[in-house]
């Protein structure tokens, strides 16, 4: 073999032994070989300058690839198949180029698609949840009966609470027997219940205390006619509904029978109704907070802000120009108690619903539910103001 070594310049020549002189027009000669080895070689392919079947200027590999097979032993492919774009090329196939799919294939290996946001929520407008035109026009209805009863005849009155003390008995009764299977006595319940508020107007809070302990012996008595199973728990319901319902409500009629007491009622029914106003008002409009979503998902902290709100200045008004020798000073006291009460006695009627799963304790009133779900917060508002007129003004 030549003495050249690898590092020597190129000659012109041909590949051949290297005691042959060069031959013109042929390419610059490489590494010298022996004549044996010589005649296993091949001239090397020429890469076109620009790269073929759709391959990326910028794809080195892509280009090295499309020249062609480097061995005797590879397989020339076809530029594409049948029913295959043209400008699909197998060869290419890891190029940075996307490649053409054929006609419905599904890609082996797709690429993902880039993270989309998805879209906005259209913002959704705010829901009173009842009908506000029938809600309005019974509310309207039974404050039209409440005032002229109020000021007309206080017996007329008086009626109307144990009406309403009768009809939110047979409500609640109800539901806890439909849901809950308890039976509480309703005969002794509804019988004591109008015996209660009318105790309280004619004989006050003793007539009231007494009416309600032979309330509790009768519902006892009544129950003793049916079997003994459940007994416990049915007369545990009566004594509670009792208490719940007619006892509370006695405190209206007490506030009856001052001279002023037409107003006095007339003061705890404005401060409940606003208080209830303004907890609606402000936590429908800003309410953000809940207060107790266990309980009442609906009422937030915002809203418990205006109800404590409107009934301050409610108090004010009412204590200064509606109650005898009342004070403003007063008023924003009592507005404040009631707020607290009003809220309490809505979040433990709805306590009560939440155990049974029913959403209103009646559909007698169209827009409000039963009536017990709109004396919900005026039964513990009732001992509330009641007291605190009697601290501030006196009983008589």
């Amino acid at each position: 073999m030549n003495d050249s070594s690898w590092g020597a310049p190129p000659q012109a020549g041909y590949w051949g032994p290297s005691d042959q002189g060069p031959v013109q027009g042929a390419a610059p000669a490489g590494p010298t070989y022996d004549a044996p080895e010589a005649q296993q070689t091949r001239p090397t392919p020429i890469v076109p300058d620009e790269p073929a079947y759709g391959g990326h200027q910028d794809d080195d590999q892509g280009a090295a690839r499309l020249s062609g097979p480097l061995f005797r032993d590879e397989t020339q492919q076809p530029p594409y198949d049948v029913g295959q774009s043209p400008s699909y090329d197998p060869r290419t196939q890891h190029s940075d180029t996307p490649q053409a799919q054929p006609y419905g294939a599904v890609p082996q290996n797709p690429e993902p698609m880039p993270d989309v946001p998805p879209p906005a929520p259209a913002p959704q407008k705010k829901s009173a949840g009842r009908n506000l035109g029938a809600a309005i026009g019974v509310g309207v209805g039974l404050g039209a009966v409440i005032i002229a009863s109020l000021f007309v005849v206080k017996a007329v009155f008086v009626g109307v609470i144990a009406v309403a003390v009768v009809v939110g008995l047979w409500e609640l009764t109800s539901r806890l027997q439909e849901r809950k299977g308890i039976k509480a006595p309703l005969v002794p319940l509804t019988v004591g219940g109008a015996a209660m508020v009318v105790a309280g107007y004619v004989r006050g809070p003793e007539g009231a205390w007494v009416a309600m302990a032979l309330t509790a012996l009768a519902v006892l008595v009544w129950r003793m006619t049916e079997p003994p199973e459940g007994y416990l728990r049915d007369v545990t319901a009566g004594v509670f509904a009792a208490f719940y319902v007619p006892f509370l409500a006695t405190f209206v009629a007490l506030m009856l029978t001052a001279d002023d007491g037409a107003w006095r009622v007339l003061t705890f029914l404005l401060l409940t109704v606003v208080s209830d106003t303004g907890a609606y008002a402000v936590g429908w409009r800003f309410g953000t907070h809940k207060l107790a979503p266990r309980i009442s998902p609906g009422k937030t902290r915002e809203g418990l802000f205006g109800a404590v709100s409107f009934a301050m200045v409610a108090g004010a008004l009412c204590m200064q120009f509606l109650i005898d020798d009342g004070s403003w000073w007063q008023g924003l006291v009592l507005g404040l108690a009631v707020a607290a009460s009003a809220t309490l006695g809505d979040l433990g009627e709805s306590m009560i619903k939440r155990d049974l799963g029913i959403k209103d304790m009646g559909t007698l009133l169209p827009g409000h539910g039963g009536i017990m779900d709109r004396l919900d917060s005026l039964l513990p508002t009732a001992p509330v103001v009641w007291l605190l007129m009697v601290l501030f003004v006196g009983s008589a």
